[in-house]
C-alpha cells in the first residue's frame, strides 16, 4: 500500500468514526497558541460495550462520574490560571482539546484527532506528515485506558503525562519512551499496604483487585512484596461492578480472614461495600486505597460502621488554592449558547451539576492533574526561552521539544518541588494512611514521603477497633516460646506447634520452623529460646571432698612412715622377721607411692595429671601384691613342700627365688606400661554425653592403656588368695592366710563397689570416689596386715619371742605327725 493510500486510509476512518455536533458552549475545548490534549473518564461504561456496527461509543449515555468531572475541572482551571500569569508563557496562551473517555475500545476518534496534523493522521515514515495540533497530553486515568491509547502517542513521542495511571508496566521506558506521570506508581501504594500488615501483625489476608490492568498489576505486585515474610494471601478475587460478592464474603468467612485488601475503583468499590452492608458482613478490617478511601458517600453511609474498620491508603491530599472560587464563577452562570463545532464524547451532560457538589466531592488526583498541566506549562516555557519580558514566539515548539524539557522538569509548585525520575514517575509527592473515625471523617493517623528520611509510623491510637482491642488476623496463633513452627499445607501461615527437645532451642527471627541443635559446648532444657553455656565440673584442690581426701592420704603416709619406723627398730624380732623381714620395707615403701596418684585426683586434668593418676597405682600396688604372692608362697612351701622337695628349696633359698619373682613381676609391669601407654595415650577428655547440662572433666583412658596392668593385678590378687588359702593351717603367728585374704575381700569389694558405682553415676565427684577406693586398697594392707603385727610388737611383747615361736612351731609338728 502507497503512503498515500495509507494517509488517505486513516483520515478516512477518521471521518467515519467522528461524529461532529452543535453543542452549546462546550467545556472541552478552548483555543490557544499551543493545545493541551485532556483525557478524562467523565462517564464509565459498566461492563463491555456491545455494539452493531463499528462506531465510536457515545460515552454521554453511560452513568455520570462526579468526582471525575472535578478533575476535568482542574485542567481549565490550571490552564485559565496559566494563561493568566505574567510570567510563566507572558505573551503565549495555551488551549485545551479535552475528549471523555468512557472505555478501553471504540473511543480512538479522540486520540486520532489529537496526533492529527491538519485533519490528517500520517504514518510514521512519511514525509509529508505535518506537525500534530497538541504539544502534549494530560491523562488517562486508568491503566487500561493507557494501553489502548499510549501506543499512539509513542509513536511522535508525543508526551503522555498522565495524571491517575499507576500501573507499574508504564515504568518500561522501552515500550512508553515519552510517557511522564504525577501520581506515583502501584509500588509504593502496595508496599505501603503491606506496611501496614507488618505493623498490626496481620498475616491472614484476603486481596479484592479489580478484575483490570490496574488491579492485575497490584495484585502481582501484593504477592512479590509479601514474598519473604510473614504475611500469607488467603484469598485473591478480580472483582467488577457486577460480581457475586455474596459468594465472595462467604470465601473470606469461611477462610477466618479477618483483613481484606481492596485494589479497586470507586464504582466497584460501592457496589462491593454496599453489598457486605446488605448481608451484615461484620468485624473485618478494609484497607484499600483511594477508589474506596475518598468515596465520601460510603464514609458518610450511616451504616457504613457495621462492616468494621477502613483504613485508607491515599497520595495526600493537597488543596488548590483558587479552585473552588474557579468552580463557583464558572459553574453559577449558564452556558453561553454558541455554534462551536465539537466532537462527540467532549458533552458533559451535566447542567443538573451543583458547584458545591463539585467542591464536595473527592479531591484525590487534585494535585495530580494541576501539576502535570503546570509540568507541560513550565516545559513549554522553557523551550519557548520565555522571560519576563515575553517568550520567543519565533520559535515553533513541537512535542518532541516538549518531551525533552519534561523530562528535565524542576520547578516548585504549593511547596513541592516538581521533578520526574529517569523512568518518568514523579519524585515529589507523600502517601497518607487514613481511618474512618465514628464521626464518618477521614481521620490521618501517618504519612510517609518517599523522598526524605523521615521513617513511616501509624499512630495506631487515634483508631477506635471494632473491638476491644487490635483485632488479629490469623491462620493459626502463635507459638508457645520454646515451640518450633511445623508449616501445614502450601502457606506458612498455617502451622502446628511442636515443643522444642532437650538440647535444642528455636530462634523465632532467624528460623521459627526448626529446632535448632545447641553447641557442644551448650544445653537448653525443653521450649527453650536459647541456649546456655554448660558448666564444666571437676572437684578442686578446695573442695571439702578433696581436702578430706588429701588429709586421709597424709594419715595414711604418716602411718606408714611410723610402721616402717617401728620395724626397723624391732628389725631382728620373730614376729618383723616373720611378716617378711626387708620385704616389708619393699611393701610400705610401695603403698607409701601407690598413695600419690590419689593427689592427682583432683583439680582440672592435663596429660601429666591423667598419666600419674594412674601409672603409680598400677605399677606400685602390683609390686605390693607380688611381695604377698612371694611371702605366702614362701611360707608353704617351707612348712608344706621343703620336705618333699629339697632341691627345689635349696634352689629358691640359694638364688633368692622371692626376689627373682619380685624383680620379674616388676620388669612385666614396666614393660607393660610402657606398651600400653604407647598404644593408647592418657590425655583430659571432656565427658558432654552424660549430662545434658554439665561438661565432666575426666581423664580418657584407652582400653588398650588400663587392660593389660589391670589383668597382672587381677592374676597377682588371684594367686595370693589361692597361697593364701593354701597356708591356713599353719602356725598362728605364721598363718597370714586369714589376714591376706581379708585384706583382699576388702579390695574386691572396694573395687566391685566402685565399679557399680562408675556404672550408675558419671559425675564430678567420680573421681573423688576413684581416690577413695584407692586409699581403701592401701588402707586394708595397712590395717589388717601390719597394724595387728605392730600392736604385737608393742603391747604384746612376749609373743615377740623366739621361744614362742619356736613353741608354735613344734606344736604345729607335733600335730602334723599325728
Amino acid at each position: 500500500m502507497s503512503r498515500s493510500a495509507w494517509s488517505r486510509l486513516v483520515g478516512s476512518l477518521l471521518s467515519a468514526a467522528c461524529c461532529y455536533c452543535a453543542v452549546a458552549g462546550s467545556e472541552f475545548q478552548l483555543d490557544g497558541d499551543y493545545i493541551i490534549g485532556g483525557l478524562f473518564s467523565v462517564h464509565l461504561a459498566a461492563g463491555p460495550v456491545h455494539q452493531n456496527r463499528p462506531e465510536v461509543s457515545e460515552c454521554s449515555v453511560y452513568p455520570f462520574q462526579l468526582s471525575h468531572y472535578r478533575r476535568f475541572q482542574m485542567m481549565r482551571f490550571s490552564v485559565e490560571q496559566i494563561n493568566n500569569s505574567s510570567h510563566l508563557l507572558p505573551n503565549v496562551s495555551i488551549g485545551y482539546q479535552i475528549f471523555d473517555q468512557c472505555a478501553d475500545a471504540k473511543n480512538f476518534p479522540g486520540i486520532f484527532e489529537l496526533v492529527s496534523a491538519n485533519g490528517t493522521v500520517h504514518p510514521w515514515w512519511s514525509t509529508s506528515r505535518g506537525q500534530s495540533k497538541v504539544i502534549a497530553v494530560s491523562g488517562p486515568f486508568s491503566s487500561t485506558y493507557t494501553l489502548t491509547t499510549a501506543p499512539l502517542l509513542m509513536v511522535d513521542l508525543i508526551p503522555m503525562v498522565s495524571y491517575g495511571v499507576t500501573g507499574s508496566v508504564f515504568s518500561n521506558k522501552r515500550k512508553y519512551p515519552s510517557f511522564l506521570r504525577t501520581v506515583h506508581p502501584n509500588q509504593v501504594t502496595i508496599s505501603l499496604m503491606v506496611k501496614i500488615l507488618q505493623h498490626f501483625n496481620w498475616r491472614w489476608v484476603a486481596f479484592l483487585n479489580s478484575a483490570d490492568d490496574f488491579g492485575r498489576d497490584g495484585l502481582d505486585l501484593f504477592t512479590k512484596y509479601i514474598k519473604g515474610t510473614n504475611i500469607c494471601l488467603a484469598y485473591s478475587k478480580g472483582l467488577t461492578e457486577h460480581s457475586d460478592f455474596p459468594s465472595i464474603f462467604r470465601d473470606i468467612e469461611t477462610s477466618k480472614i479477618t483483613v481484606v485488601l481492596v485494589f479497586v475503583p470507586e464504582v466497584t468499590a460501592e457496589n462491593m461495600v454496599y453489598s457486605a452492608i446488605h448481608h451484615n458482613i461484620e468485624k473485618k478490617v478494609w484497607i484499600a486505597d483511594e477508589g474506596m478511601t475518598q468515596n465520601k458517600r460510603l464514609r458518610t453511609d450511616p451504616n457504613i460502621h457495621s462492616i468494621g474498620t477502613v483504613i485508607g491508603v491515599t497520595q495526600t491530599i493537597v488543596t488548590i488554592p483558587g479552585f473552588s472560587d474557579f468552580i463557583l464563577a464558572t459553574k453559577g452562570q449558564p452556558l453561553v449558547e454558541n455554534d462551536q463545532q465539537t466532537l462527540c464524547n467532549q458533552i458533559c451532560n451535566c447542567s443538573g451539576v451543583t458547584p458545591q457538589a463539585i467542591i464536595n466531592v473527592d479531591p484525590s488526583f487534585a494535585l495530580g492533574v494541576y501539576s502535570s498541566v503546570y509540568a507541560i506549562a513550565h516545559a513549554l516555557h522553557r523551550v519557548l526561552r520565555c522571560h519576563a519580558g515575553g517568550c520567543n514566539t519565533s520559535i515553533t515548539a513541537s512535542p518532541q521539544m516538549v518531551f525533552a524539557a519534561l523530562k528535565g522538569s524542576n520547578f516548585t509548585l504549593l511547596n513541592y518541588t516538581i521533578r520526574f525520575n529517569e523512568d518518568g514517575d514523579p519524585m515529589f509527592g507523600s502517601f497518607s494512611v487514613f481511618y474512618w473515625n465514628q464521626r464518618s471523617e477521614a481521620e490521618e493517623l501517618g504519612q510517609l514521603d518517599r523522598h526524605s528520611a523521615t521513617p513511616f509510623t501509624i499512630n495506631a491510637s487515634k483508631i477506635q477497633w471494632f473491638t476491644d482491642e487490635v483485632p488479629t488476623s490469623l491462620c493459626s496463633p502463635a507459638c508457645p516460646a520454646g515451640f518450633a513452627m511445623k508449616q501445614d499445607g502450601s502457606h506458612v501461615c498455617c502451622f502446628s506447634c511442636e515443643r522444642c527437645p532437650n538440647g535444642t532451642y528455636v530462634n523465632i527471627t532467624e528460623n521459627p520452623y526448626e529446632c535448632t541443635p545447641c553447641h557442644q559446648t551448650e544445653w537448653a532444657p525443653a521450649a527453650s529460646t536459647a541456649c546456655i553455656p554448660r558448666t564444666v565440673e571437676y572437684v578442686r584442690f578446695s573442695h571439702s571432698a578433696a581436702l578430706l581426701t588429701m588429709a586421709a592420704m597424709a594419715l595414711f603416709d604418716v602411718q606408714i612412715v611410723a610402721v616402717t619406723a617401728l620395724f626397723a627398730v624391732n628389725y631382728n624380732t620373730p614376729v618383723v622377721r616373720s611378716a617378711g623381714g626387708p620385704m616389708c620395707f619393699l611393701i610400705l615403701a610401695c603403698l607409701c607411692l601407690s598413695s600419690l596418684s590419689v593427689s592427682f585426683h583432683f583439680d582440672e586434668p592435663t596429660p601429666p595429671y591423667c598419666f600419674l593418676r594412674l601409672f603409680p597405682f598400677s605399677f606400685f600396688y602390683s609390686i605390693c601384691l607380688s611381695c604377698f604372692v612371694v611371702r605366702s608362697f614362701q611360707i608353704v612351701f617351707i612348712f608344706k613342700m621343703a620336705s618333699r622337695f629339697p632341691r627345689l628349696y635349696s634352689f629358691w633359698t640359694t638364688y633368692h627365688g622371692q626376689w627373682v619373682l619380685i624383680a620379674a613381676v616388676v620388669a612385666l609391669q614396666l614393660f607393660l606400661s610402657i606398651i600400653s601407654y604407647s598404644l593408647g595415650p592418657t590425655g583430659p577428655y571432656r565427658d558432654m554425653s552424660s549430662y545434658e547440662d554439665k561438661i565432666i572433666l575426666k581423664c580418657n583412658y584407652a582400653l588398650q592403656a588400663t587392660v593389660l596392668t589391670m589383668t597382672v593385678l587381677i592374676l597377682l590378687s588371684l594367686l595370693c588368695f589361692i597361697f593364701s588359702y593354701m597356708g591356713k593351717d599353719l602356725p598362728k603367728n605364721y598363718n597370714e592366710a586369714q589376714a591376706i585374704t581379708f585384706c583382699l575381700m576388702l579390695l574386691t569389694l572396694t573395687w566391685v563397689t566402685f565399679a557399680t558405682i562408675f556404672l550408675l553415676y558419671q559425675g564430678k565427684h567420680l573421681q573423688t570416689l576413684n581416690a577413695l577406693a584407692v586409699l581403701s586398697s592401701l588402707y586394708s594392707f595397712l590395717l589388717w596386715y601390719f597394724l595387728p603385727k605392730c600392736y604385737i610388737i608393742l603391747f604384746q611383747p612376749e609373743r615377740n619371742t623366739p621361744q614362742y615361736f619356736q613353741g608354735l612351731i613344734q606344736n604345729y609338728t607335733k600335730t602334723i605327725s599325728q
